[in-house]
């Protein structure tokens, strides 16, 4: 339901309140003569007085029916003076105020308590006249003469609660619930409450700094995110779950960083730079998907060259030579009467008799001697028996 139906709902239970858009009141402050007869039932009458307001007319018409509305008082009294000071007659209406009106007051009597206006022969007065008047709360006076009579007279048009503007046809009332959060002003326009925005201050002022896109809120100074989107302002989007080394754009992305590959970013395609597995100067080479391979230098082996080669594991020194290890390398002590990188240049000759049990001798060119044995012996001077059982 509406504000302003909700407005008409109230006016219809409180009729005499000031209710609707405006209310036209009139006060009667005395009424003097008109007729003194007696009713019927041979005591003085009682008196009221009935008001019909209506559109303004150039030639006045006292006949119904009211446009803008009706009321009277209730029964006032008796005498010529029951009538003075009464209250006011209220008379609400629920339309733009015209600014002009026509105003027919009426003064009746009764035999009884009740303020019937059935019978024509009842009314003692009546008056007519039309107006201009704005809205106000100050009272305007007036006074209406007959051949008789005197009626003396105030009235006035006020806005109803929660209407403003000239004609009461603004209608505001301050609220502060899920239709909206406002004040009014002195011209009935509606002024939001601290947080509130819109024609009806019906949407809150978000956490500044609150995405515009990814979020929203449902009370002042609050960032909601929408789906996919997290952070203290909504603006950092949600990565594919399980997403590694990766960043997104759009929700539910996994966009890898440099280096790295696979659904989850996972996989690291440039392993070489980031781990640094090969040892000892080898070079290494990204083979993909997170694989390597590493090329040794001499004297390394191993899947990462980590292992040294013991250049000593093939006995390269000769002639009971001992072997040490160097890297890459290797260094043979030679037993006296040897010499060489691997201790096979004798410093004998064949002039020395080096051969023993039966070898002949040969010099080399170049220094040393070579000892060819008998068939039953071996060594380099031939000093070694066969075994044949071995």
């Amino acid at each position: 339901m509406s504000d302003k139906a909700l407005s008409c709902l109230v006016c219809v239970l409180f009729i005499h309140g000031v209710c609707g858009s405006g209310l036209f009141e009139l006060k009667v402050h005395s009424f003097t003569g008109g007729v003194t007869d007696r009713c019927r039932r041979g005591s003085e009458c009682g008196r009221f007085i009935r008001v019909c307001l209506k559109h303004y007319q150039v030639k006045l018409s006292p006949e119904p029916p009211c446009t803008y509305g009706s009321a009277q008082t209730p029964v006032l009294g008796t005498g010529p003076d029951s009538i003075r000071d009464s209250q006011a007659v209220r008379i609400p209406f629920q339309f733009t105020w015209p600014g002009t009106f026509s105003l027919i007051i009426e003064v009746w009597k009764t035999d009884s308590d009740q303020a019937v206006t059935d019978n024509e022969e009842d009314l003692i007065s009546r008056s007519a006249t039309g107006r201009r008047l704005a809205i106000g709360e100050d009272w305007s006076r007036d006074v209406q003469t007959g051949e008789r009579s005197e009626l003396r007279y105030s009235y006035r048009v006020v806005c109803g609660e929660h209407y403003y503007n000239e004609g009461c046809s603004v209608y505001c009332r301050p609220r502060d619930d899920a239709f909206g959060h406002f004040t009014c002003d002195e011209s009935g326009r509606r002024t939001c409450l601290p947080g509130w925005e819109g024609v009806y201050c019906s949407e809150p002022i978000c956490l500044p700094g609150c995405s515009t896109e990814y979020g929203y809120c449902e009370t002042p100074d609050q960032c909601k995110c929408r789906i996919g989107w997290e952070g203290t302002f909504c603006d950092t989007c949600i990565r594919y779950p399980g997403c590694l080394h990766g960043t997104c754009q759009q929700p539910w992305h996994c966009d890898c960083q440099e280096g790295w590959g696979g659904l989850f970013c996972d996989q690291d395609l440039n392993y070489c730079t980031n781990h640094r597995p090969c040892r000892n100067g080898a070079a290494c080479t990204n083979t993909g998907q997170g694989s390597y391979t590493c090329s040794c230098p001499p004297g390394y082996t191993g899947t990462d060259c980590q292992t040294e080669v013991n250049e000593c594991e093939s006995n390269p020194c000769r002639n009971g030579g001992s072997c040490t290890d160097l890297e890459n390398n290797y260094t043979c002590t030679c037993p006296q009467g040897f010499y060489g990188k691997n201790c096979e240049v004798s410093a004998m000759t064949c002039a020395d008799a080096p051969c023993f049990n039966g070898g002949s001798c040969t010099a080399r060119p170049h220094g040393g001697y070579v000892c060819r044995c008998p068939l039953t012996f071996t060594g380099s001077n031939c000093e070694k028996k066969i075994d044949r059982c071995t």
